[in-house]
């Protein structure tokens, strides 16, 4: 059992490495068995297709990103304050995967929304849960924030929504120039954009 496990995750686990280099399409599954070093057949053993591989990597990567976001958005800090750690903590990942690829490799759910805009409809509806979990979480924050009188703007999931688009668009052109430093401006966009009516604690 242990074996078989461990192949399932090395598979996962290759899988999202070579996603987040290559993209989906160009992918085939001989490539992720070789870079996994298990047998081809081990890869249906576990996966009937590609497109369940690729639902399979979604739902493990959001999982870690959403316990991530959960942990910045906590209320024991203020909503702002919170909203800010979870830019840092994104911006602290987006560096570590350039010094471990050496390029920025940008968002693997942001990536795969874009390249399957028009592709497999399963993976489309799996991405858009997802996003919609993101914005639900951000416009909890948003409420918050404007009941302490620290925003003015007047439609939380509105203005979440506004907020999940801005943070991915920025990591999109941190990936597109190899600069993690294109994210800098996102913070102050992201207060103008709420109408904060100071600055966070963490400014």
């Amino acid at each position: 059992m242990g074996r078989t496990s461990d192949a399932r995750e090395r598979i996962l686990t290759a899988a999202k490495t070579l996603m987040l280099s290559r993209g989906y399409s160009a992918l085939g599954v001989a490539e992720i068995c070789k870079a996994a070093g298990v047998p081809k057949g081990s890869f249906y053993y576990f996966f009937a297709s590609k497109e369940e591989l690729a639902l399979a990597v979604i739902d493990e990567h959001w999982t870690a990103q959403r316990a991530e976001w959960t942990r910045a958005l906590d209320r024991d800090v203020p909503p702002l304050q919170g909203l800010r750690r979870l830019y840092d903590s994104t911006a602290d990942e987006l560096r570590a995967g350039q010094r471990s690829c050496g390029t920025v490799t940008g968002c693997l759910l942001g990536n795969l929304a874009l390249e399957m805009s028009t592709g497999t409809a399963t993976v489309r509806e799996r991405l858009r849960e997802i996003f919609d979990e993101q914005v639900a979480l951000v416009a909890e924050t948003v409420a918050e924030a404007r009941g302490r009188g620290e925003v003015t703007v007047a439609d939380a999931h509105g203005a979440a929504r506004a907020l999940v688009a801005q943070l991915e668009g920025q990591v999109l052109f941190a990936k597109l120039y190899d600069d993690v430093g294109r994210f800098d401006v996102l913070w102050a966009n992201s207060l103008a954009l709420l109408g904060a009516r100071a600055p966070s604690p963490s400014t």
